[in-house]
């Protein structure tokens, strides 16, 4: 049976459950993180609930009393996508907030560090080759709880509509902009004749091709 048909409806993933012992400690803990509260209520003693979303992103967690019968502390491999590792570390460090190095994945696919990370084995230090993908930092909540950091500033072909350009967050395009800047300097050093008059033209070109993972301008 073909499984590419356009599907019908939208579905839209927009929750993930997160385990935790106590509420009041996770409420303090992902609120210093900067995310937005979008939810908190409860029922009695037995129920209570709270809604968190990270800054950008369409998917946001819930955690709570009696919301889950997983074991706190068991949520792990939970990505978070940046287009700025380095950065990322740097705004949660000044949070109060204790994050791993940048590491990368050596290509080995056995090991114990991390046994859910793609790679699994860490390399001290960003990707070589800044490749998207390939860079990764970590840290937990307080129960342990597991989130990455996965540096990601191009999309892989068909990750994402080709006609639709769009940015989480005024960050993700500035970020986007000064990589659409520093390769048009690339490219007007190569023309040799100074300024480029067309260049609003050129950086849309690249931001576009860049997010949608196809062949980048020249």
């Amino acid at each position: 049976m073909s499984t590419t048909k356009v599907p019908r409806n939208d579905m839209k993933f927009e929750i993930v459950v997160i385990p935790v012992s106590d509420v009041d400690r996770a409420k303090e803990f992902y609120g210093r993180l900067g995310w937005r509260l979008d939810a908190e209520f409860g029922s009695g003693d037995d129920f209570r609930i709270m809604q968190f979303t990270p800054p950008g992103s369409g998917c946001s967690i819930i955690f709570g009393k009696n919301v889950t019968a997983a074991a706190p502390g068991s949520a792990q491999g939970l990505y978070l996508i940046v287009s700025d590792i380095a950065a990322a570390c740097d705004e949660l460090r000044g949070r109060g907030v204790e994050v791993s190095e940048v590491f990368h994945s050596d290509g080995v696919y056995a090991g114990t560090d991390e046994p859910y990370l793609f790679g699994r084995r860490r390399t001290s230090g960003p990707d070589p080759a800044r490749g998207s993908y390939r860079s990764f930092a970590s840290f937990r909540d307080p129960d342990g709880n597991g989130w990455l950091f996965q540096e990601v500033t191009t999309r892989l072909p068909g990750r994402i509509d080709s006609g639709v350009t769009s940015f989480a967050s005024a960050n993700d395009l500035a970020d986007a902009f000064r990589r659409a800047e520093a390769a048009h300097g690339k490219y007007e050093a190569r023309l040799g004749q100074g300024r480029d008059a067309n260049w609003p033209e050129w950086y849309a070109a690249y931001m576009v091709a860049e997010q949608a993972g196809t062949e980048l301008p020249s």
